[in-house]
């Protein structure tokens, strides 16, 4: 939720004076009091006085929000009305058509129907644009939040929308989707490899994370040539605490703490530690971790490092640290609140962030590397708290540029896709890219319409004003800047071929998700996945995989 300046704005610095003021401290409490007096006879001013009529309703949520917010992101206020996400997270399942939207200039779109969703089984595609909803037509200004929301509703009702497919000649179509309850899938896919190493992508912790991954184990463990599992952690967000602690369960002793949380009272402390038995203790673990896994993702990449259980590897960790639980609040809405921290096996914090320590700018703190304490796993080596969770083998990051950002953010490879799939509606056996379907991506693109940053031009033109600055542009300075201006001219169809390794990683997914399912497109995209492989090549080494975990590494 995002909030507005509004006329309550000026009421926020109040509301976070009750924060600073509230204590056990009898004066404190009696501040606090007349403070929140004065807040709601301000509010009941503004309501009766104010010269404008007010929404009231949407200033208050507001208000809440940004209060909120500047305590920290994750203490989020739910209305009874709008929990849909909330429960979507915990129990993995909301009630729905089953379709990711997104707002393009003044039109909706469907970025993507979930596999098995009523809305992929009535032949949603990405690219389709909802026209109207139960008959009314969607404004250009229609908020997309909006739309969601009337396209959510009980399970077995019908909702009726009219829609345009782009690139194709019959575009305007109308369907009746039966909602339903759609079930988040944590585990997109699992497999053994030709080699034996076991692989499970894991993309969020649900009620049903825990169990999902026990009984994918379980399965590959049937596999008598398993050599080693590799579980996928890249932006996973995190969610359920407990999940982590359960998965843990699968590969260490029964009785062993994977976290410990404490809370603003030296009481208010809790350990969690694994009351099952472990399916394996031997069998070689490694987990891919990268910017993107936070929370409870942490907790189980963490827990497997400090207990020298896995080797990691990736890049470090988001840094979340923080504990929420959810409060009841009156009339059926609900605050999601920070209410401790949690602490890994070497007794080490991982949040990165400081919220309640901000710069000059009211942005919160980061702990520099230098400052960070050191900590030890069970065998002894050296880990750091302070910033998530750091590799055992870091992989390096293709650092991408303004070409390939345009890429995704101008929706040129998508909008390619949707017209790909419109013109070629047989999925392809073998390679998905392929390199006419490359050339015919560039084709798709046009020069006048692609912006993007040109730093050689811009740092000719740069200098060029510098010289002209500080005296230095004669007729022969000025040549020879022409000749450089002229060398250094950009390409476009150059640039899209230096950058075709990571422009086709991106056409790999927007295509595939048009042709296959999750499990199908992953299967495919895994061989050439280079963390996975280098996880798989250390697995596949005990020297190096023991080397990794020992204390003289």
């Amino acid at each position: 939720m995002k909030y507005s300046k509004s006329i309550f704005a000026g009421l926020l610095a109040g509301l976070c004076v009750f924060v600073s003021v509230a204590g056990n401290d009898a004066s404190r409490k009696d501040k606090f009091m007349r403070k929140l007096q004065v807040f709601n006879s301000i509010v009941k001013e503004l309501n009766t006085n104010y010269v404008d009529t007010l929404n009231a309703n949407e200033l208050m949520d507001e208000t809440i929000g940004a209060l909120l917010y500047q305590i920290d992101p994750y203490t989020e206020y739910y209305p009874a009305d709008d929990q849909d996400e909330l429960l979507s997270i915990s129990q993995g399942q909301y009630p729905g058509i089953g379709s990711v939207i997104s707002k393009r200039g003044g039109e909706v779109i469907i970025a993507q129907p979930q596999e098995g969703s009523p809305s992929q089984k009535q032949g949603l595609m990405p690219g389709d644009v909802i026209l109207a909803i139960n008959g009314d037509t969607l404004a250009a200004d229609v908020d997309v939040t909006q739309v969601s929301r009337r396209l959510r509703g009980q399970a077995g009702t019908e909702v009726k929308l009219d829609m345009r497919r782009p690139f194709v000649a019959d575009s305007l179509f109308s369907v009746t989707i039966v909602r339903d309850n759609i079930k988040v899938a944590p585990l997109p896919y699992y497999g053994v490899d030709a080699d034996g190493v076991g692989y499970i992508r894991l993309t969020t912790f649900n009620e049903s994370s825990a169990r999902s991954v026990r009984s994918a184990v379980l399965d590959m463990m049937k596999n008598p040539a398993l050599k080693g599992l590799v579980i996928d952690l890249r932006s996973n967000g995190g969610g359920l605490l407990e999940g982590a602690v359960q998965i843990a369960s699968n590969f260490v002793p029964k009785g062993t703490e994977i976290v410990r949380t404490q809370g603003r009272d030296s009481r208010d402390r809790k350990i969690y530690k694994t009351t099952t038995g472990p399916l394996d203790t031997e069998l070689p673990l490694a987990f891919l971790i990268d910017g993107g896994t936070a929370s409870s993702s942490e907790i189980l990449a963490g827990s497997m490092q400090d207990l020298d259980r896995a080797v990691i590897v990736g890049q470090r960790s988001y840094g979340k640290g923080l504990v929420q639980v959810s409060r009841p609040l009156p009339f059926g809405d609900l605050l999601k609140i920070t209410v401790g921290r949690y602490y890994i096996p070497s007794g080490r914090l991982i949040q990165a962030l400081d919220y309640q320590n901000r710069d000059e700018q009211g942005r919160p703190t980061r702990m520099p590397d230098s400052l960070t304490t050191e900590f030890r796993t069970a065998a002894g080596r050296t880990v750091r708290d302070g910033g998530g969770i750091t590799p055992d083998v870091v992989m390096k990051v293709s650092e991408g540029n303004r070409l390939l950002y345009n890429i995704v953010a101008d929706n040129w490879a998508f909008d390619f896709a949707t017209k790909y799939r419109a013109m070629h509606p047989d999925a392809p056996e073998d390679s998905i890219v392929t390199d006419a379907v490359f050339n015919e991506f560039k084709a798709y693109i046009d020069p006048d319409k692609f912006k993007y940053d040109r730093q050689c031009e811009t740092a000719v033109e740069f200098l060029r004003k510098a010289a002209e600055n500080e005296g230095y542009m004669t007729d022969s300075v000025a040549a020879q800047f022409d000749i450089l201006a002229g060398m250094l001219k950009h390409d476009l169809n150059h640039d899209l071929d230096i950058n075709r390794v990571e422009i086709e990683k991106i056409l790999e997914t927007e295509l595939g998700s048009r042709y296959f399912t999750n499990a199908e497109l992953l299967r495919r995209r895994i061989g050439d996945d280079e963390e996975y492989l280098e996880a798989k090549a250390i697995l596949l080494d005990a020297d190096r995989y023991r080397k990794l975990l020992s204390p003289e590494n």
